[in-house]
């Protein structure tokens, strides 16, 4: 999937400018896709076509401050995107749907889940720990606590591709960023079981998040299922085909 299918749509929001770019494919019930940091739309051209196929309305929304979307807050914070995807599920889409979040977007997607039950189908998390318990180490957010002049410039180019705000706007990003990344999410595992919605708990085998912490979110969560596919944090990419297998048996259950 490409950014030239997209399109600027609007959503309520306490910041002036309201407009979030999307991308909408397919027809059928409405499965909404949540990007991770330093991406957007484009990062789920692996998982697409596949749900397209599947006969799901697929949606993928960037965030403010993210690929197309303009920045408009001083600061970044979960709390704050869950309830900018609220607006977006409750005025765009329309109702619930189906939420696959990866990277922040699964941050975002679970906590949507707890604060409107009511929009969340099922919900699919990919590759993320909710506390700073579950952080691995040694991985690709290490390397952003330490990133050098080659892996900035490689984020910035794609941020000055696709952002509104130009190229001299990506370290006000890179650092609001990583900012809310050194102190969130921490969330009590115990909260999660306010999640109703049945929830597949995916990751990579050499993640960002532990095993153990993601056995202990799929125990705090009421029926969650847990799997684990070789690979890093980046395995819609790296292994699409098992990745969509899973996902698309997961969200068609029940169907």
């Amino acid at each position: 999937m490409t950014s030239s299918g997209g399109e600027y749509t609007s959503i309520s929001h306490p910041v002036a400018d309201t407009r979030v770019w999307h991308e909408v494919r397919g027809d059928g019930l409405p499965v909404v896709l949540l990007h991770g940091a330093f991406s957007g739309a484009s990062s789920w051209g692996g998982q697409v076509p596949a749900l397209v196929d599947a006969g799901w309305k697929v949606f993928c929304p960037e965030r403010h401050g993210h690929g197309h979307s303009p920045d408009v807050t001083d600061e970044f914070h979960y709390a704050d995107m869950a309830e900018e995807t609220i607006a977006y599920l409750d005025e765009v889409v329309g109702g619930p749907a189906e939420i696959v979040g990866w990277s922040d977007g699964a941050v975002i997607g679970a906590l949507v889940a707890v604060r409107r039950p009511d929009l969340v189908r099922r919900l699919v998390l990919i590759g993320q720990y909710y506390n700073s318990s579950g952080r691995a180490a040694g991985g690709i957010l290490d390397a952003l606590d330490t990133a050098d002049d080659d892996l900035m410039a490689f984020f910035a180019d794609e941020y000055a591709a696709e952002s509104p705000d130009g190229a001299d706007h990506f370290p006000v990003i890179f650092e609001k960023t990583m900012a809310m990344i050194r102190t969130e999410p921490e969330i009590d595992l115990a909260d999660l079981s306010a999640i109703s919605s049945p929830t597949l708990v995916m990751q990579g085998d050499r993640d960002e998040v532990t095993l153990d912490h993601s056995r202990d979110v799929v125990t705090a969560i009421d029926g969650a299922r847990l799997c684990v596919i070789p690979g890093t944090h980046l395995i819609p990419i790296e292994a699409p085909g098992a990745v969509n297998a899973v996902i698309v048996q997961f969200l068609g259950e029940d169907r």
